[in-house]
């Protein structure tokens, strides 16, 4: 069995050490394996355009958010999925950023970038990746990702038993969505969004909250409230998200037919 989670709160646009210090304070006492933060928890989301980005970014590798992080994940013998505005010479972008004990394991550049966010961050330039957590393969992808099933049927192909998925929704759709693509791929998939609001000069938007952690076949373990901090633990068994069956006769994986999908490729 493996502990996972997540944690819901409300990040302050633009004040990282106060945002940090609210993560570890919480975290201090978790006993989780792997734990999911929101999209952009350290920063907040709303920016006005590159140039205020690029002030808030860092490069993860030279970072003391997530050398923050480390420490926390070594004392806590855990490991955490956290968004993260990532800046990589001249290029910025919307990453969520898997952290162990050991240190940076994986960084991920969302591919699917939403509204106003093409204002401000770079397209995602890596492709998808799988790592290994305490035996589990464990996917990334982020918030607006969601709408494209492909992300997730990638990540399912690629033997993801666990996707993490950071998120700032703004849109009412995605939760429930997300009870269909654990059905559709057969994997666990837990979102940590935030919730309250970015109030901008350039103008405010409010976040749905309702973080979750979906089992395969779209059963969910559990949701958060919309507009509330929520720290939430449960076990999981791996082995339900690598049994891919249907029917006796039918296995999600095993029926695919890509022979016939080419025009995803266009």
């Amino acid at each position: 069995m493996l502990k996972v989670g997540y944690f819901q709160f409300r990040p302050l646009f633009g004040q990282v050490r106060k945002n940090l210090v609210k993560v570890l304070k919480a975290l201090e006492q978790v006993d989780a394996d792997l734990l999911v933060l929101p999209e952009l928890a350290f920063t907040g989301y709303y920016f006005s355009g590159r140039e205020e980005t690029a002030a808030l970014s860092e490069d993860p590798e030279r970072s003391d958010t997530v050398d923050s992080l480390v420490g926390l994940c070594k004392a806590r013998d855990m490991h955490i999925v956290t968004g993260f505005a990532e800046k990589k010479r001249d290029k910025l972008f919307n990453s969520s950023i898997l952290i162990g004990p050991e240190g940076l394991v994986h960084t991920y550049r969302k591919l699917h970038l939403f509204s106003e966010e093409k204002n401000c961050f770079d397209p995602g330039d890596l492709p998808l990746q799988v790592d290994e957590v305490r035996g589990a393969k464990v996917g990334m992808m982020i918030c607006f990702d969601w709408i494209f099933p492909e992300t997730v049927r990638s990540l399912s192909v690629l033997g993801a038993d666990i996707v993490c998925h950071p998120s700032n929704l703004v849109l009412s759709y995605c939760q429930q969505t997300m009870l269909s693509r654990t059905l559709e791929n057969g994997v666990y998939a837990i979102t940590a969004n935030r919730f309250g609001m970015d109030k901008r000069p350039h103008g405010e938007l409010k976040f749905t909250g309702k973080s979750q952690v979906v089992a395969p076949k779209g059963v969910l373990l559990n949701r958060a409230p919309s507009q509330r901090t929520q720290l939430f633990v449960c076990e999981i068994d791996v082995a339900a998200a690598r049994d891919k069956s249907i029917t006796a006769l039918n296995d999600i994986m095993g029926d695919r037919r890509p022979e016939f999908y080419d025009a995803l490729g266009k």
